[in-house]
């Protein structure tokens, strides 16, 4: 049982964990990573693989006797026509810019780019007989990496095309150019070579059955639900009845306090955390219907978060050791920049935020001219519904500016996890995280402070210093002075205020103790589990 609904059943489409959790047991990619490793992979839809010596070509051996859930077998065409729909569909809303910007050389689709051809497209990802052949601009240290996350799970051509989505030609291409695939055919009908098929979706529940013809045998699980309840209690409730066996508790101290020590409930803690949170602070809102009045006093400019005072503001009146304290309850990382500090480039030296109110208050007076200060503003701020984690980093930061000033006003407003990330959806302020999915230290840093990035986009972050760092960081072979300049990213990404740095708790998952899977000897935490690693016996 979860609080967050799933916005897409399209593999291309998905951008969010809530999505990806659950499709990546429907959909494979050609390898993932090994075990708990971040470094090595394993095959899956692929079963060997080798690079050119100037790391520009890429072949693969598919795995044979591989069928999809339509009865299809696994081709070659199949998994060449996934990236060409993806390079092809690419939007700013896609998660598609870190397959096509190596292959492609640019994270932009056709329509924002008329260099990109269907030539580029099709010379970029070829089969050789059933032998999968990518070749690449530029040389991309990560690219293995990236073709582990489940976005390019591999799509049944002939299923897809008989629904009416691409048809995979020239001819046609041109038409789907950035097309949204949140809601396409596939999304409603998914064929993957999953170990489980969609047997039925609706707005609520999510079955999944066992495939009978899958590649490495039948799952132990005959079945999976998936259910959205978005009431705490009832999720905590159906746990502990064994209505559920996992359940998503909302937080480390409802985890320690209701479920921890409780018949049938088997506590598993001190999981890594690959992930990255903040309070996003969005630098120009026109257009939002989020604004109140749109004026100071009665509600928030669109440029409220332009400012970096203002910015700045924010991130001082925050009470980083009070809320890890409180919520995370002495298991939270704190951060001094948007990156895991287990991942290459992370620079321990610099120091964290710090919880500053006459420093905040110094930058509030400043802000906007002092109109903030004088006229006060009420803002009005999201988070996931369901989340008491969310929910109480805002009401923290609500508690440090309302305090500052009697003429602050914070409201705290849940919704629905597809419509806080809907780009119709223009937000102030929110809250947001970002779950590695590939170990690139890159994937974070441009998603967060580059304007190409999905959140920087989103936020509308454009700093031309930082741009610049992070798009030469990109691809610098020395490691030593990579790793400069991660550090002078992190500290120039402090200085400007972009986001309020939340602390990060290790994982801890509650399950029923007659699951068998879930263990840190068998949770990548990159990929969290799979179902078909699961299976049901006696309580110990």
């Amino acid at each position: 049982m979860n609080s967050a609904d799933i916005p897409t059943m399209d593999p291309a489409a998905m951008t969010d964990s809530a999505s990806i959790s659950v499709m990546k047991n429907v959909y494979e990619t050609l390898l993932v990573y090994a075990d708990d490793s971040v470094t090595s992979f394993e095959p899956v839809l692929a079963t060997k693989w080798d690079t050119s010596a100037d790391g520009l070509t890429y072949r693969f051996d598919l795995r044979p006797g591989v069928k999809f859930h339509s009865g299809n077998p696994l081709r070659c065409l199949d998994a060449e026509y996934t990236y060409e729909r993806s390079m092809v569909t690419n939007s700013p809303s896609s998660s598609i810019w870190y397959l096509s910007e190596p292959l492609l050389g640019t994270q932009a689709n056709a329509a924002d780019d008329p260099s990109i051809t269907w030539d580029r497209i099709d010379r970029a990802v070829e089969c050789e007989g059933e032998q999968l052949v990518f070749t690449l601009p530029r040389p991309e240290p990560a690219f293995l990496e990236r073709l582990t996350f489940a976005a390019q799970g591999i799509v049944d051509r002939e299923h897809a095309t008989g629904l009416g989505e691409w048809d995979g030609t020239e001819a046609s291409w041109k038409d789907w150019v950035g097309r949204d695939l949140d809601e396409s055919k596939l999304a409603e009908q998914p064929s993957g070579t999953g170990a489980y098929r969609v047997d039925s979706a609706n707005a609520t529940d999510i079955t999944l059955l066992a495939f009978e013809d899958y590649w490495d045998g039948a799952p132990a699980l005959k079945s999976v639900v998936r259910r959205l309840v978005p009431e705490q209690a009832s999720r905590i409730q159906a746990l502990l009845s064994g209505d559920a066996d996992i359940a998503e508790p909302g937080s480390r101290e409802v985890i320690e306090t209701q479920l921890a020590g409780k018949p049938g409930i088997r506590i598993v803690d001190d999981l890594p955390s690959y992930e990255a949170a903040a309070l996003h602070m969005n630098q120009n809102a026109e257009g939002s219907t989020n604004l109140g009045s749109g004026n100071w006093g009665d509600g928030v400019p669109p440029n409220f978060f332009a400012d970096r005072d203002m910015r700045l503001c924010f991130v001082k009146a925050f009470d980083y050791v009070g809320y890890a304290d409180a919520v995370l309850r002495g298991k939270g990382e704190r951060r001094n920049v948007l990156l895991p500090p287990r991942f290459f480039g992370y620079d321990p030296s610099i120091p964290v935020p710090e919880m500053d109110l006459a420093a905040a208050e110094t930058h509030c007076r400043a802000a906007h001219g002092g109109q903030a200060w004088e006229q006060g503003f009420t803002l009005n701020a999201a988070y996931r519904e369901g989340s008491t984690t969310q929910q109480t980093s805002l009401e923290v930061l609500k508690q440090g500016l309302e305090a500052m000033n009697p003429k602050f006003k914070v409201n705290v407003v849940p919704k629905q996890w597809s419509d806080l990330i809907s780009p119709s959806n223009i937000e102030v302020l929110r809250t947001g995280r970002w779950l590695a999915a590939f170990a690139e230290s890159d994937n974070f840093y441009r998603t967060f402070y580059h304007p190409d990035g999905l959140y920087a986009s989103y936020n509308h972050i454009s700093t031309p210093e930082l741009t610049r760092l992070v798009d030469e960081a990109r691809y610098e072979p020395d490691d030593a002075r990579q790793q400069e300049l991660y550090s002078e990213i992190a500290r120039l990404a402090q200085a400007e205020g972009l986001y309020v740095l939340l602390p990060v708790e290790l994982g801890i998952e509650a399950y029923a103790d007659t699951l068998r899977g879930i263990a840190p000897e068998d949770y990548n935490q990159l990929t969290g589990y799979f179902y078909k690693d699961l299976s049901k016996g006696e309580t110990p």
